[in-house]
């Protein structure tokens, strides 16, 4: 018997198997089939991740630009409200396109806890900082000379402040992110209204003292247009950190409408406690 292949350029030519009695048998030629980098659908998902970070980036900051240059007109409360229903517009608009991550901590958090494929992380992550970067390049554009502001963020205290206060934050929204757009217990038609208070409550606290970033693309887009990275790297790893960790808390507490047997069944740590307990016997 003989088993062969061949492979021309990335096509399979042929696979077949012989025997003495009978003639060869080959393997029907596999389709072409576009990958994932290249198919439409993904495609469209990568486009709503840039157009939804830029409109995210672009009202969130301009609130900023407008309130340093018009006497404070807009007000912290003001921009609290705007970050808050952007947040709210575009997951509702695109939520169900591409899941309006427009975070690459969201991103992350949500590959880690299985809940999203590692492979489509680095286009995300990448199309999320290509619309902040785009964003904030259009503010700069817009509000030049006098009106040019710095729309990133900056610690106003320590940096063992900050870093903390954005782990708390992004910890909080991501568990709510998780309860409301990944349970389906949750009321799904209120994740944005969830998710857009979330973030207008982090800002009206958090945004004197850190800029209430809970965002790496939010950060970075300012940062890279403006040429300022001071403390960059705490709304780079403290964001990613926060949502991890609360993705990770939310999925401890997610069936704990089980049965006790249910659990113990499915609990890894509960299942080696009672393995060693029989062994001991």
């Amino acid at each position: 018997m003989a088993d062969s292949s061949e492979t021309n350029g990335n096509h399979v030519v042929n696979v077949c198997e012989a025997s003495n009695n009978n003639p060869p048998q080959c393997a029907p030629k596999p389709k072409n089939e576009p990958s994932l980098y290249t198919s439409v659908p993904f495609l469209q998902k990568l486009i709503a991740e840039v157009v939804g970070t830029y409109f995210l980036i672009f009202a969130g900051c301009a609130s900023v630009v407008v309130n340093l240059d018009m006497d404070k007109v807009v007000t912290l409360p003001g921009i609290s409200i705007v970050w808050g229903l952007v947040v709210m517009v575009m997951v509702y608009s695109l939520g169900h396109i591409s899941g309006a991550h427009f975070n690459p901590a969201v991103t992350i958090a949500f590959a880690i806890t299985k809940r999203f494929p590692w492979k489509q992380v680095p286009p995300y992550v990448v199309c999320q900082v290509l619309g902040s970067t785009l964003a904030s390049g259009t503010l700069r554009l817009i509000f030049n000379g006098k009106q040019n502001h710095f729309v990133g963020t900056l610690p106003s205290g320590t940096d063992l402040q900050a870093f903390v206060i954005e782990f708390i934050i992004t910890f909080y929204l991501m568990f709510v992110v998780s309860g409301v757009a990944t349970d389906n217990r949750a009321i799904g038609e209120l994740a944005g209204l969830a998710v857009g208070s979330t973030v207008l409550l982090n800002v009206i606290f958090a945004g004197p003292i850190t800029g209430a970033s809970m965002n790496p693309a939010r950060s970075l887009g300012p940062a890279l247009v403006h040429h300022q990275y001071k403390g960059l790297w705490i709304y780079i790893i403290s964001p990613i950190l926060g949502a991890t960790c609360g993705a990770l808390v939310y999925n401890t507490i997610r069936f704990t409408d089980k049965p006790l047997r249910e659990i113990t069944k499915s609990g890894s740590f509960l299942k080696g406690a009672g393995r060693s307990g029989n062994n001991t016997n």
